[in-house]
């Protein structure tokens, strides 16, 4: 462990750190002195399944690395379960002063074939489980006056993509329950802030590669690997990003974005108030012009990886 790094003496918590994200995040975290719950039950891509596997081999690359790990297998969708990863970090190392919201799945489906499992599942893990385990730190947080929430977003939620609706709800809504956060526990110094991750991970496997187009855009998409995202996590979590609070911001390859929350960007009054035909007339017609495109991430950030 490093004894000059910026999480020299914390303790975090990385759910889905048995690969991709998940895994560079937890090994980067330790790389800067921190503890590591690996939390991973070792599921498929869809959630199926489940192994210890991921979360050893994670643990093993920390160890050989010169860091400590502990291992939970508990899901992040439930709450006991989700309250014994927490504890996890508690009996393994005494403490807890960083959670990382990283756990996922997919189920992709388009809108009008998606049952209700397809949206229930991911939801649970995505947008529930986040909820679970960051509230599960919260006591232990405002008792010692501190802590670091990371919450991995992602630009479907953002911006839009196809057959995602469950993923991107999801998505979207851990924006919103990390301001939450934010807002509430400032009082207590801790802090809550989104990362919406690029890179070629079991998450973006499954996107298609049919078409000359999606084939490019998958080439762009492997060339930015999971460890690319792990400096800004790990700078998230340390007392150097103290005054960072609220945030969203986004890590491709090389480059980093700090996301536009939802604001008012127009207005229209009319001082006699308005009916559904003045609005249709009136209203409308002045705001058209600065109306959002139906855009998807790939047509908003379509140039290549920097």
């Amino acid at each position: 462990m490093a004894e000059n790094g910026m999480l020299h003496g914390r303790v975090a918590v990385v759910t889905g750190a048995g690969g991709g994200i998940g895994r560079e995040i937890a090994i980067a975290m330790a790389l800067e002195g921190a503890e590591i719950v690996v939390a991973d039950i070792g599921v498929s891509l869809s959630g199926e399944g489940g192994s210890g596997t991921p979360a050893e081999q994670t643990k093993q690359i920390i160890e050989q690395r010169g860091g400590r790990a502990a291992i939970c297998t508990e899901s992040v969708s439930e709450w006991d379960s989700a309250r014994r990863i927490v504890q996890c970090a508690l009996d393994s190392f005494g403490r807890v002063d960083v959670v990382v919201n990283n756990a996922g799945i997919l189920r992709d489906v388009i809108f009008h074939r998606m049952t209700e499992s397809d949206w229930t599942s991911v939801i649970n893990v995505h947008l529930n489980g986040s909820f679970f385990v960051s509230r599960a730190a919260a006591e232990h947080f405002r008792k010692q006056e501190s802590g670091a929430y990371v919450h991995m977003t992602s630009t479907s939620g953002l911006i839009g993509n196809f057959g995602q609706a469950n993923y991107s709800a999801a998505k979207l809504g851990i924006v919103a329950l990390s301001k939450s956060i934010a807002l509430d526990m400032a009082r207590y110094n801790v802090r809550s802030n989104c990362i919406a991750p690029f890179a070629w991970s079991r998450m973006t496997s499954s996107i298609p590669a049919e078409t000359p187009e999606q084939k490019a855009r998958v080439e762009r998409i492997m060339q930015m690997t999971p460890d690319k995202n792990a400096p800004l996590a790990v700078y998230l979590a340390s007392d150097a990003a103290k005054k960072v609070n609220g945030q969203v911001f986004a890590a491709r390859m090389n480059e980093l974005f700090l996301f536009s929350q939802p604001r008012p960007i127009r207005s229209v009054q009319r001082s006699e108030g308005w009916t559904p035909q003045t609005i249709a007339e009136h209203g409308m017609p002045a705001m058209m012009g600065s109306f959002v495109a139906l855009d998807r991430s790939s047509d908003v950030i379509g140039w290549d990886p920097i």
